[in-house]
């Protein structure tokens, strides 16, 4: 670095005018940085202060000496004698300060200094290696800082808006991962939080939810995510009036990105349709989502606090026949037609893991042959405990006690308390039951081990889609009925929620009746 000081001042003004970070960021990070230098290099022991010259642009570095009588420490210290060469006045106590000159500019003037104080300070021999380490130094504290202040300002504007949506433009790509240019700050849209069907290339508009905004990341800060299912949430708040103005409410969403999101909507004002104002006229305000969402299908279900009906249109399109509601597991039971069977569980179970998630509780949907044959094996079984006739077993399966696995969950002194019914004879109903349960296992064991060997032959196999258990969320309200143990619901009518997407069309309503009760929300974070 030879030649004339560096001008620091200018280079921090053009920085801190294009980044629009304060100078007193710059300042105070070239002291510090020249500092810890001056420290390593003459000696962490040394009294070194490091001050910004506004006049030169050059940070100035001075050593500190404390006047004493009797001298402990070299580097800190100077004898009453020694420092009257300095200065005539000093007294034991004094601080007397050398201008420390660095720089291969001020080569002379460090050559004065040395002359004349140079066996006080010691510092010849430090002088030129330090010129280079202070120059290198306060370059590598200014990218450090412009980094950190940008990182800072970004943080700053975002902070606020994480769980808002964002619009950017697709810049690269790093390992599978989008990196969004939302003007004044780049973000990320990783792998997992991009949805299976969708592709980018450079240029191409992005919009996403912010889901998460890091103030210490070392490299991009803002992660966004389009598989989020509150990204589906804002959509509709951006789409639909009445959503922001919070007449009408989302109360949950489950969503399998790229494919199908179910929500659940209702409304603070009876005249206000929840439905209609999601579906927008000729359903205008829906296919905006949709098409944002690059054709991932969209059912909007009416809220309501009947589980029963509710859990009915959130396994729409199939239509159930009966609905019987298990509070103590916290589990429903669906029973369809056998050619609805396929439908409410959906394709890989799609439809039937939505709705659970959906309402919070674990749904079984079985088809009315199933159901049947159950009956069957189970009166078969249960004629045999003594004092029960085909009118009390009738009953039993009235109240929802139609399977091996409704009468072992139920508690025994439930199916005591039922008319006719003894503690003895619950024991011995729940015998019989658990010994029919082994039995239906090992034949569903045998017809699989079957189904297996024939597969390994060759032989065409056809099986129905199998039911899935979803994931349990948060309870909902209780549906109305009666029953010991179970509430049991016969539900009439066709179920009607809205459902677009690429290959439905057509749009089918059903209005919610209004009621003074509100319902209770349920988490979709």
């Amino acid at each position: 670095m030879a030649g004339e000081n560096p001008n620091w001042s200018d280079v921090i003004d053009i920085v801190s005018r294009e980044k629009g970070i304060p100078r007193q960021v710059f300042i105070r990070a070239l002291e510090e940085a020249i500092l810890k230098a001056a420290k390593k290099v003459f000696g962490e022991e040394r009294n070194l202060e490091a001050t910004f010259n506004e006049e030169s642009g050059q940070v100035e570095l001075f050593q500190y000496m404390t006047v004493v009588e009797e001298v402990t420490n070299p580097m800190t210290e100077l004898s009453l004698e020694v420092a009257h060469r300095v200065d005539p006045d000093a007294q034991p106590g004094d601080e007397l300060g050398f201008q420390i000159f660095y720089l291969e500019a001020d080569k002379e003037k460090a050559r004065e200094e040395d002359l004349k104080y140079g066996d006080i300070l010691g510092l010849k021999t430090y002088r030129k290696s330090f010129g280079r380490i202070a120059a290198q130094t306060a370059k590598h504290v200014i990218m450090q800082k412009v980094q950190e202040a940008e990182r800072a300002i970004v943080f700053n504007e975002y902070k606020d808006r994480q769980g808002e949506l964002v619009t950017g433009v697709a810049r690269r790509f790093e390992k599978g991962s989008v990196i969004v240019d939302l003007g004044k700050a780049e973000a990320i849209l990783p792998l997992r939080e991009q949805c299976p069907r969708e592709s980018y290339r450079p240029g191409d508009r992005v919009q996403a939810y912010v889901k998460e905004v890091n103030r210490d990341a070392k490299t991009h800060q803002i992660v966004l995510s389009r598989t989020d299912p509150r990204f589906v949430v804002k959509l509709f708040e951006k789409e639909v009036p009445e959503i922001y103005e919070g007449i009408v409410k989302i109360v949950g969403v489950a969503r399998e990105p790229g494919e199908r999101t179910k929500l659940a909507v209702t409304s603070t004002d009876s005249d206000v349709d929840p439905v209609g104002a999601c579906v927008g006229m000729k359903g205008s305000r829906v296919q905006a989502v949709v098409q944002e969402l690059r054709g991932e299908k969209i059912d909007i279900i009416p809220y309501s606090i009947d589980l029963a009906r509710y859990v009915c249109a959130a396994i729409a399109p199939a239509q159930v026949q009966r609905v019987l509601i298990d509070e103590n597991n916290h589990q429903i039971e669906l029973i369809v037609a056998d050619d609805q069977l396929s439908l409410a569980i959906g394709r890989r179970g799609q439809n039937v893991k939505l709705a659970s998630r959906l309402l919070g509780w674990n749904i079984e949907v079985h088809g009315e042959s199933r159901i049947a044959e159950l009956k069957a094996r189970l009166k078969e079984v249960l004629l045999g405990v003594e004092g029960l006739d085909e009118s009390m077993i009738e009953y039993l399966f009235k109240l929802g006690y139609h399977s091996p696995e409704n009468i072992l969950n139920a508690d025994e002194m439930e199916l005591a308390a039922i008319p006719g019914m003894s503690l003895e004879r619950a024991q011995a109903i729940q015998q019989v039951a658990y010994e029919l349960k082994v039995r239906l296992k090992a034949e569903a064991d045998a017809a699989a081990a079957g189904q297996t060997q024939a597969e390994a032959a060759q032989a065409p196999a056809t099986s129905e889609a199998p039911s899935e258990t979803p994931e349990p969320s948060e309870p909902e309200e209780p549906a109305e009925g009666e029953g010991i143990g179970e509430v049991v619901a016969e539900v009439e009518g066709e179920q009607k929620p809205a459902t677009f997407g690429d290959d439905e069309e057509g749009l089918l309503i059903e209005e919610e009746e209004s009621g003074s009760r509100e319902p209770k929300e349920v988490s979709f974070g």
